[in-house]
């Protein structure tokens, strides 16, 4: 995800300049077909992403000097319009090969009022084109390409911004909608920039109209910040130093509480968590991990210290004073879940985040098969491999101290893999139709009986079939 060196000329070859964006054949057709789409440009972040480097699967084309009714009637005849957009501007368009893009006119959008709703939009499709890119958030997103003729338009300074990794706002209208904050804080996680010091300011100055915005808006930059970061700590550096950390209690509060230098030479637990997310996201397994599980061990290693400024104190330790924080794993699971449910995610994030915060520290524990099968109960629906990513991440965020996988992890993984529960809690053994099949009558009994049968499997009463009907002969 590395800027490219050297970026495209903008009198490049239109052919190499259409692959170099790797356009789908049809669409390079109706671009070639469809009078229409004469001043057709790629815009927003699959220009951006093409200049980083990479892979494109979505494209978005503004076209300019056609009225809505014209473009729509001329791409139905190349496939499936949709125009639940069309207040908008847009049309959602569906190729004969099954290739979907949107097509929008350029627009004008006027703040009316309070809210994400509260904006006006005029629709224009002889709107000077670095006007219509004005009402983007960040240079890096106001780019268009001209697939015809391999010329960029950057009206605002957007590919020597990426060039040199610089998050910066494209106007003062910026102001308009306090989400593009949010949004920087993932675009600056994402793509691993620095944000520039006028627009560290213009964010701070809005930092009182967060209220305005709906849950589920803050959510999804959430959810994109811990699904794709390059640079996790990016963000929340941003969030730090714009003054919206405030808005995420669980997360300001770690700033500034203090660790024991011995154990975390690093820092405070703000700087502590940067580290460990950073280091997650370097880990291979999380990048090879499918959106979910990055998301939910993402928000994971986000929470794992969050009850450590509440049970951080001095205590005597080893014959002298040190900064202890006993139990904040346990504490931390309700502060996960809290900010977790504020920023509306749904419970297969939540259900798996919790119990990994809860459980961080299980690596210190002795291990057992007794522990593994009881950690592995607890854990679910997230894992014991969930969970060793988690540590791993947290004993590597600890500069300068060496990044080496804690020993305890390591026993603990190979327990997990030769008991077979690395990515899967323990099954109960006895179920309810051997019950039946000894004569007994279905009812409640069984289920007090079956957690019983459970309860003795976690402890190693018995370890197979055979063992569970053993006992239940023994039980009755």
């Amino acid at each position: 995800m590395d800027v490219i060196d050297t970026l495209p000329p903008a009198n490049a070859n239109v052919r190499t300049e259409a692959n170099a964006m790797n356009l789908p054949d049809e669409l390079q057709r109706l671009l070639r077909e469809v009078p229409a789409l004469a001043r057709a440009y790629l815009v927003g972040g699959c220009v951006r992403d093409a200049l980083l480097g990479i892979p494109q699967k979505d494209f978005d084309l503004e076209v300019y000097g056609v009225d809505y009714e014209t473009l729509a009637r001329q791409l139905k005849a190349h496939g499936r319009v949709d125009l639940v957009g069309k207040s908008f501007g847009v049309i959602k368009f569906t190729g004969q090969s099954g290739g979907q893009w949107d097509f929008s006119l350029p627009r004008r959008d006027s703040k009316m009022s309070a809210g994400h709703k509260g904006f006006q939009i005029e629709v224009d499709p002889d709107i000077d084109p670095k006007v219509a890119a004005s009402r983007r958030d960040f240079t890096i997103n106001a780019l268009a390409f001209d697939p015809r003729t391999g010329d960029y338009l950057d009206f605002f300074g957007g590919r020597e911004d990426l060039v040199k990794r610089v998050l910066r706002h494209t106007n003062s209208a910026f102001v308009e909608d306090p989400l593009r904050v949010l949004r920087g804080m993932q675009f600056a996680a994402r793509f691993d920039l620095t944000p520039a010091p006028e627009t560290v300011e213009l964010c701070r100055s809005i930092a009182h109209t967060f209220p305005e915005l709906a849950v589920e808006r803050v959510g999804m930059e959430w959810f994109k910040w811990a699904m794709m970061s390059q640079r996790p700590s990016a963000g929340l550096r941003f969030l730090q130093a714009t003054g919206w950390l405030r808005h995420f209690p669980e997360i300001a509060a770690l700033d500034g509480t203090p660790q024991d230098p011995e154990w975390h030479p690093e820092g405070d637990v703000f700087t502590h968590t940067c580290h460990c997310c950073d280091a997650l996201a370097e880990l291979p397994e999380w990048r090879a991990a499918d959106a979910t599980t990055r998301q939910v061990l993402m928000f994971a290693v986000l929470a794992h210290d969050f009850a450590k400024p509440q049970t951080t104190h001095e205590a005597e330790r080893e014959g002298r004073m040190r900064i202890v924080s006993p139990g904040h794993e346990e504490q931390g699971g309700p502060l996960a879940e809290a900010f977790l449910t504020r920023i509306d995610a749904p419970n297969e994030i939540k259900d798996r985040v919790v119990p990994l915060v809860k459980h961080h520290l299980a690596h210190l524990q002795t291990v057992s098969d007794r522990s593994v099968r009881r950690l592995a109960n607890f854990l679910k629906p997230a894992t014991i491999s969930e969970l060793c990513l988690v540590m791993t991440a947290d004993h590597f965020g600890r500069p300068p101290k060496p990044r080496v996988i804690h020993d305890g992890v390591t026993e603990l993984r190979a327990k997990a893999e030769a008991m077979h529960l690395r990515d899967s809690a323990p099954k109960p053994l006895l179920q309810g139709r051997h019950l039946i099949a000894r004569g007994m009558q279905p009812g409640v009994q069984f289920g007090t009986l079956l957690n019983e049968a459970f309860e003795a499997q976690l402890e190693g009463g018995f370890t197979d079939l055979d063992g569970a009907l053993k006992w239940l002969d023994a039980r009755n």
